[in-house]
């Protein structure tokens, strides 16, 4: 009988740098969406004041940071 080695059940993982440059990449398109989203309906509104510019911006920013704080959770 052949004795057969047991291998590592290892998952190829990405590179630290490379998780976490995506990362950024993601919460650069939420908050840049969420700025875009409140412009255009500031546009539609004909306001003078930025109210939507500055709700839909802080709401994107808001929902970046939760994204990296679940993200930097589960590297626990």
């Amino acid at each position: 009988m052949e004795k057969k080695e047991a291998k590592p059940n290892k998952k190829k993982e990405l590179p630290v740098w490379a998780k976490y440059m995506g990362l950024s990449f993601q919460l650069f398109g939420v908050i840049g969406f969420g700025t875009w989203f409140g412009w255009w309906i500031q546009q539609k509104s004909e306001m003078k004041f930025p109210l939507w510019i500055l709700i839909f911006s802080f709401l994107s920013i808001i929902l970046a940071f939760y994204q990296l704080w679940v993200s930097m959770k589960q590297d626990r």
